[in-house]
C-alpha cells in the first residue's frame, strides 16, 4: 500500500503568527495532531505538532503569547505519495516523529500519520478480547 492511499488530503494549514492556543484550538476542532505551517516570508513549509505545544506548555510558556513560528519544525522530512507505507514508517521511526507532510510537485498534498499507517495495516475493527 502507498502513502497516497493512507494520507489525509484535507490538512490544517496555519500561519506562523498564530498563538499556540489558537493553533491548539484549530487542531482540536479538526481532530488532527499536526498542522502545516506556511510562512510566505520565510519561503518554506514547516510542521507544528501537538507534541510541540505540550513541550511549550510543560516548560511554563504562555500559549496565549507564544507564536507558532517559534515552535515550528522547519527541518522537515517530506514523503512522496508513491512511497510505500513501509518507507514512511521507516522514515518516522528513524526521525522519531509521528507525521510526514506529503509533497507532490513541491506542494503539500496531504499528511500521513502513524495512526493512518496503523489503520491501513490493522484488520478491520473487531471486538477486542477482554
Amino acid at each position: 500500500m502507498l502513502v497516497r492511499d493512507a494520507m489525509s488530503t484535507v490538512v490544517l494549514t496555519i500561519g506562523p503568527t498564530h498563538t499556540l492556543r489558537q493553533a491548539a484550538a484549530l487542531m482540536a476542532a479538526r481532530k488532527v495532531g499536526a498542522a502545516i505551517v506556511h510562512d510566505p516570508d520565510a519561503g518554506g513549509i514547516g510542521i507544528l505538532t501537538e507534541r510541540d505545544i505540550l513541550i511549550s506548555v510543560g516548560q511554563g510558556q504562555d500559549p496565549d503569547t507564544e507564536r507558532v513560528h517559534d515552535h515550528t519544525t522547519t527541518d522537515v522530512v517530506f514523503a512522496a505519495p508513491a512511497w510505500t507505507l513501509e518507507e514512511a514508517a521507516a522514515a518516522m521511526a528513524h526521525g522519531g516523529f509521528r507525521h510526514l507532510i506529503v509533497l507532490e510537485d513541491d506542494e503539500p498534498a496531504g499528511v500521513v500519520s502513524v495512526r493512518d499507517i496503523i489503520s491501513c495495516w490493522a484488520p478491520t475493527r473487531q471486538q477486542v478480547p477482554a
